[in-house]
């Protein structure tokens, strides 16, 4: 197993892309912390301690330094440790420039980007501790190549790989590797809402013809996270069939 006896910190990890990578790294051997700020992350960390997993379930909101920082000492006095951070929370508050609200614009920048320095300032000294650590940020192409409609995600995106390099900088003396991984359009809940005819469109413009799928994400995650990726740091993986060469 790949993570075997590793402590995870998992944040949007109620659902979609996040819930994926709990259940990926649970069976490469990881005890995980299931963070999010939909309570049904409780269900599912019960289901799979029934299952044999050495899973706890935090809600937190990101945003909010202080459940940060009790979500992470809750979580060192319950495992012992944090190898492992992915920040994977985020939302999406969509809209064209001309309307998009400063409220829409604002709630983004709280969630997507300065959730990722709480939840990273607040591990990070206990990975320094350990002397070793990996964390894994979660972008997207939007950050990378912008987005119509998305001034606020694309922004936070943006500026999240701008911090993975910061931090790798930073933090690689004292054996933390720190990268980023870049999604395409993957298979999720929100993609389902899409009109058939639209998903049909972006198929045509991606080189594999394909949408990507959760597992794909999650094993960018896995990789990143275990021992292979030693020497990778303050990349940003992008993981969506190459629709952005």
């Amino acid at each position: 197993m790949r993570l075997q006896g590793k402590v995870a910190i998992i944040t949007g990890a109620a659902r979609g892309l996040g819930l994926e990578a709990v259940l990926t790294f649970i069976r490469e051997g990881a005890r995980v912390a299931l963070v999010d700020f939909d309570v049904s992350g409780g269900e599912r960390a019960k289901e799979l301690k029934q299952q044999g997993a050495d899973v706890e379930f935090y809600k937190v909101d990101v945003a909010d330094r202080e459940s940060v920082e009790q979500m992470v000492a809750a979580v060192v006095e319950r495992f012992g440790k944090i190898d492992i951070l992915i920040n994977n929370a985020g939302i999406t508050r969509d809209g064209m420039l001309t309307k998009l609200s400063l409220e829409d614009f604002q709630k983004v920048i709280d969630v997507n980007l300065t959730g990722v320095f709480n939840c990273t300032q607040a591990a990070v000294p206990h990975m320094i501790a350990g002397g070793k650590g990996k964390i894994v940020n979660t972008s997207s192409v939007s950050g990378v190549y912008g987005n119509v409609g998305q001034t606020n995600y694309a922004a936070t995106k943006a500026a999240v790989v701008g911090m993975t390099k910061t931090w790798a900088k930073e933090l690689g003396r004292k054996g933390i590797n720190v990268n980023a991984v870049a999604p395409g359009f993957i298979e999720t809940n929100m993609v389902a809402t899409v009109p058939e005819k639209v998903i049909e469109q972006l198929r045509q413009m991606i080189p594999l013809q394909k949408l990507g799928k959760p597992s794909d994400i999650a094993n960018a995650y896995l990789f990143l996270s275990s021992d292979e990726s030693d020497y990778v740091n303050g990349t940003t993986l992008h993981v969506d069939g190459g629709i952005m060469m």
